[in-house]
């Protein structure tokens, strides 16, 4: 969340009132008639608030607008991919048992499978079975076990068992990888295909350069290169990410990235405004509260920082909630050559806070930290997010092995990485406020606006990452007296005496955790803290009649369908 410099007043003001701005702008329209909650299926899909994604095609190139459209059709076959990866049944869009309740279909199509992603991945068709932790990666009946004793048994497979970029399946009574390239050729060949287009008719030189090797990655397997081609990408309209990056997906082992895709614009006035915070990443990995011999200095030190207006995404950046902002890419390798890219959707960001955020914290907080809170300090922690997913431990050393936190983490990776770049992002806010970076007003208003924001994101579902992420945190803060909370007014405030030093001790024990790949350590601290206490399972209950995230209506599509 964070904007810098003196200009950051106004640029929040072109944040929430986003139509009234000057120059143009994709705009967010909020549907007038959500669906009406009849039976329980309705219920949940009354909860995703129907959002017209709009953009300003006068923004770009008329290259860029053949582009564009190229784009969000290989978009959407990541989406085709998805499915895939997601979903191990046999429904499809298409299956008439879908008619037979009302809401079914869209919250089908919401969830990209009969899982409930907001509560826990619980199974909303009869029939269906609950969904295997390892989604569709691996075999169903496949147990943690089993994977570890195969590659015991057969260390030559190790590298391609443990890839992002393989999936797992039966030949006998054999284990075997296959390639991401080789099982869904199918849907990349015509992807490639498309980038290839999307690459000829763009006339930004770095634009075509990441399209192009992107799309022999399709066919290679190999996606090293096109992730360095993203971070060179520059003087670019179009902010472009399609590829296999995220791990969420797979709850089993958390190795098998999911296919994604965000086609966005660059705002480039506001990109301008916050890059510079890259210039800090060596301050802010000296900053973090572990030894100095656990902080990771060996990341490339690019940082660079894009606020972008969707236009349309696909795959795994689609179901349920909405992402705000990404990180990416994912490869250690790249990030130890050229760091890491974040990007702030701006146009997102603000239809969360308007249509979501409020309301929650007026229901939720304390009357004095209702009036602390701001869309700056809310914007900004999310930005410190983004950047603080680039610090910290990477590359490790366990039991005299190199490895990496992920590796090392397994399936409880997801959930301790997003909740340490939440903390370390609140953590470090500070220090960006003694640099210049944030304006100082913003000091009173960050943790009000921080613990206001956790009770939309635990609404996501505990057994999301973000979700669980906010969870462990609340429950963390509130055993340290960092947060307070009034039973009879069912109502939270900040501790403004302990706050800090929570935040830091919460900071640190994740940190040492990922530091020495402790896995036991990690199940043990999920344990004792992803869980929903009774005073936040009342706090939820008055929230029902509010939207937990948005539900786009992209308008491209409908120039698609022309």
């Amino acid at each position: 969340m964070y904007k810098r410099f003196g200009v950051l007043s106004a640029l929040v003001v072109a944040l929430v009132l986003w139509g009234c701005s000057s120059r143009p702008a994709n705009t967010v329209k909020t549907e007038m008639t959500p669906p009406v909650a009849v039976n329980p299926i309705q219920k949940q899909l009354a909860k995703f608030a129907p959002t017209v994604i709009e953009y300003d095609k006068s923004q770009l190139s008329e290259g860029d607008q053949v582009a564009v459209l190229k784009l969000v059709e290989a978009a959407k076959l990541m989406d085709k991919i998805f499915w895939q990866q997601a979903y191990h049944g046999e429904l499809t869009m298409d299956s008439e048992m879908l008619d037979r309740i009302p809401g079914a279909r869209d919250y089908f199509q919401i969830n990209f499978g009969p899982y409930d992603r907001l509560e826990s991945n619980r199974p909303f068709l009869d029939g269906v079975g609950n969904k295997p932790p390892g989604a569709n990666y691996y075999p169903a009946d496949m147990t943690q076990e089993e994977f570890t004793q195969w590659i015991a048994d057969h260390p030559e497979d190790e590298a391609a068992f443990t890839s992002n970029f393989t999936i797992i399946r039966r030949d006998g009574d054999k284990l075997v990888a296959i390639p991401y390239s080789e099982a869904y050729a199918k849907y990349l060949e015509p992807a490639a295909k498309l980038l290839l287009e999307a690459a000829e008719a763009t006339d930004n030189t770095s634009l075509k350069t990441y399209l192009t090797s992107r799309a022999e990655a399709f066919k290679s397997n190999d996606y090293m290169l096109s992730d360095m081609d993203w971070m060179d990408l520059k003087d670019h309209a179009l902010e472009v990410v399609i590829g296999p990056y995220e791990v969420y997906e797979d709850e089993l082992l958390g190795y098998k990235a999911a296919f994604e895709a965000f086609i966005t614009i660059v705002d480039k006035e506001d990109s301008e405004k916050l890059e510079k915070i890259g210039n800090y990443l060596n301050d802010l990995e000296r900053a973090l509260p572990i030894n100095e011999q656990y902080k990771n200095y060996n990341r490339g030190s690019s940082s660079p920082l894009a606020v972008v207006n969707e236009v349309f995404v696909g795959g795994d950046a689609k179901p349920g909630v909405q992402t705000a902002a990404f990180n990416l890419p994912n490869d250690e390798r790249v990030r130890e050559a050229k760091g890491s890219k974040k990007v702030m959707l701006k146009n997102i960001t603000e239809a969360k806070y308007q249509q979501v955020s409020i309301p929650i914290m007026s229901r939720l907080l304390s009357e004095a930290d209702q009036k602390k809170v701001s869309f700056d300090a809310f914007f900004n922690h999310i930005v410190l997010h983004e950047m603080c997913h680039g610090i910290g431990p990477g590359k490790i050393v366990v039991d005299g092995k190199e490895t990496t936190v992920s590796k090392a983490l397994k399936d409880t990776y997801s959930v301790l990485e997003e909740t340490k770049a939440d903390v370390v992002g609140l953590y470090q806010f500070p220090l960006m406020i003694e640099k210049g970076v944030f304006d100082a007003s913003l000091q009173d208003k960050l943790y009000a606006s921080f613990v206001g924001g956790i009770f939309r994101s635990v609404r996501f579902g505990v057994g999301s990452a973000h979700g669980g992420a906010n969870v462990i945190t609340l429950n963390y803060l509130l055993e340290k007296g960092g947060i307070t909370y009034d039973d009879t007014n069912v109502r939270f405030a900040v501790n403004y005496d302990k706050i800090e030093g929570a935040v830091r001790d919460l900071a640190r024990d994740v940190l040492m955790i990922q530091a020495l790949g402790d896995y036991d350590g990690a199940k043990a601290f999920l344990a004792k803290y992803r869980h929903v206490a009774p005073s936040l399972k009342r706090a939820l209950s008055m929230l029902e009649d509010i939207p937990v995230d948005i539900r786009p209506i992209f308008a491209v599509e409908e120039e698609l369908a022309m």
